[in-house]
């Protein structure tokens, strides 16, 4: 067999096999949340949550209708 044959056929035989990525860990997860915290935190530290908020409510009000 060819040394690229053999390479891809343990390749693919990796992603379907036992080998497989069978979804997000918990270290994953963790880095997910510690990111969401960080913009929440830069957000709150420029003091932007206000500004966002009532662009939100602004643009709710538009879609809805009302003052």
């Amino acid at each position: 067999m060819k040394p690229i044959r053999k390479w891809s056929t343990t390749a693919i035989n990796q992603m379907r096999g036992r080998g497989a990525d069978r979804g997000a860990s918990s270290i994953e997860y963790a880095g997910i949340v510690i990111l969401v915290a960080g913009i929440i935190l830069a957000i709150r530290g420029l003091g932007l949550d206000a500004t966002i908020s009532g662009a939100i409510g602004n643009w709710v009000n538009s879609v809805v209708g009302g003052g």
